[in-house]
């Protein structure tokens, strides 16, 4: 059974930093080499909406990650495999940055983990 359990998350001020975690169990990403694994985020009363997403396998697009474009260069996605952990660092945050923050593998959700930037 496979279980996706975001943490991290937090309160901090603008210009802050958080590293989010998604822990995936009951599968390994390397039975999924052409699937992507997700960061998602939902603000307050918006929908839920892309954030980055990096390729299970490493040598599939030269390990590309695909950022939105409002996060590029302040979000890096990283993941370790032996850990089959995926990482959201979060940097130079920004108030608009607020929402729930989700992970996303093959359709599976976890409860996300909520993330509050403001002064």
């Amino acid at each position: 059974q496979v279980q996706v359990v975001e943490s991290g998350g937090g309160s901090v001020q603008p210009g802050g930093s958080l590293r989010l975690s998604c822990i995936i169990s009951g599968v390994s990403f390397s039975a999924f080499p052409y699937d992507d694994i997700g960061w998602y985020r939902q603000p307050p009363g918006n929908q839920r909406q892309l954030v980055a997403t990096i390729p299970t396998f490493d040598g599939r697009n030269s390990g590309g990650r695909n950022y939105a474009d409002s996060v590029k260069g302040r979000f890096t996605i990283s993941k370790d495999n032996a850990k089959n952990t995926v990482y959201l660092q979060m940097n130079s945050l920004k108030p608009e940055d607020t929402a729930v923050y989700y992970c996303n593998f093959r359709g599976y959700w976890g409860q996300g983990t909520q993330v509050t930037v403001s002064s």
